[in-house]
């Protein structure tokens, strides 16, 4: 049995794994799905590792999964807790010494971003639209439920502090990215994942959020990443 520690991204909190950990635990793994405190504008990146720390408590060894966001913690709780495995979902890689409102304009997220909605027909200047950039690809009863449930306010703080991070922890790092996501592009996070982990991504279809909409594939990645880290 392994200990999966999955961590949600921005605007969001652990029912973004509500169809993921449930499949993780029939496998026999304990699964800790922590909310950290997006909205709390008194909360930065020290404050979200704590809470993962915290939930960890003395577990050895466990495989913690980033979406998005998330993959700011990683290298903060790496240097607090022995992680055997980290697994990053679409997610941000951050550079050592950078910040996280400095990764945008660093990495060229938005010029790659615009890129792609011209290139399959989007206004890239239109209004933001949820929908369309995170949602597109869930099932239309599924989109329902999220659209009726909402999003989580993400305060700004994490962005706008300067906590400059520590270099990438010497742990086994697998990188997942989404073929169709429309807020990071694939060729953005191939070049990304190359130019600072220096590892070749794993690509699976689905847009930004693949524990959502792709529940099940997911759930047959990560395992797979556990069967060949020999956890």
């Amino acid at each position: 049995m392994a200990t999966y520690v999955l961590l949600h991204g921005a605007g969001s909190d652990s029912t973004y794994w509500q169809f993921v950990a449930p499949r993780l635990r029939e496998r026999g793994h304990e699964v800790l799905t922590p909310d950290l405190p997006v909205d709390d504008d008194s909360a930065g990146l020290a404050e979200y590792t704590a809470v993962v720390v915290d939930a960890i408590g003395d577990r050895a060894g466990p495989i913690l999964v980033a979406q998005s966001m998330a993959g700011f913690t990683v290298p903060l709780v790496c240097e607090r807790v022995s992680v055997a495995l980290v697994v990053l979902v679409a997610a941000m890689v951050p550079a050592t010494g950078e910040s996280p409102g400095e990764w945008w304009s660093n990495t060229g997220q938005e010029a790659a971003r615009r890129a792609l909605d011209e290139c399959e027909g989007r206004d890239p200047d239109a209004e933001f639209d949820p929908v369309a950039t995170f949602l597109h690809d869930l099932p239309p009863e599924l989109l329902e439920t999220v659209l009726a449930d909402g999003a989580r306010r993400q305060s700004d703080t994490p962005f706008e502090q300067q906590l400059p991070m520590p270099a990438w922890p010497d742990v086994p790092t697998r990188f997942l990215l989404c073929r169709q996501d429309r807020f990071f592009p694939a060729d953005f996070q191939r070049r990304v994942v190359r130019e600072r982990l220096g590892i070749v991504p794993d690509e699976m279809d689905g847009g930004h959020l693949p524990a959502l909409a792709h529940p099940e594939e997911l759930t047959a990645r990560l395992e797979a990443y556990r069967v060949g880290a020999g956890l």
